[in-house]
């Protein structure tokens, strides 16, 4: 008797946009986005990012967690040294077209913003 696949789980039941909105929320906070700018750049041990975002040991943490959980970084063993790096190198690309549409869109505000000041010629 074949199975009843009606009542099977269907794999593709999360719409793709709504796991790209899950993946943004991911990279929705300034101490995630920090350590993955660092980590763009080489792999660091917890002790360097913690030196170089400035956040607690347990906020550091937690966030080093959500990135873990998410695929978008995974860590390794030295000794006692937690080492941590990118999984893709498409996060750091990812990273560096949003400075470029970031630097695009600050470049449009401060030329309106010229435009709207007083003596400037419509």
């Amino acid at each position: 008797m074949p199975a009843d696949t009606s009542r099977q789980p269907s794999v593709t039941a999360v719409p793709l946009y709504q796991v790209k909105a899950e993946f943004f929320k991911t990279l929705g906070h300034p101490v995630r986005i920090r350590v993955l700018e660092l980590l763009s750049e080489r792999e660091h041990a917890v002790a360097e990012l913690l030196t170089d975002v400035g956040v607690e040991a347990s906020n550091l943490s937690q966030q080093l967690a959500v990135l873990r959980r998410a695929g978008v970084v995974t860590s390794r063993r030295d000794g006692a040294t937690v080492i941590y790096r990118i999984t893709s190198p498409e996060v750091a690309q990812l990273l560096a077209v949003a400075r470029s549409i970031l630097t695009d869109v600050i470049t449009d505000r401060a030329e309106l913003l010229g435009d709207l000041r007083p003596g400037s010629t419509d």
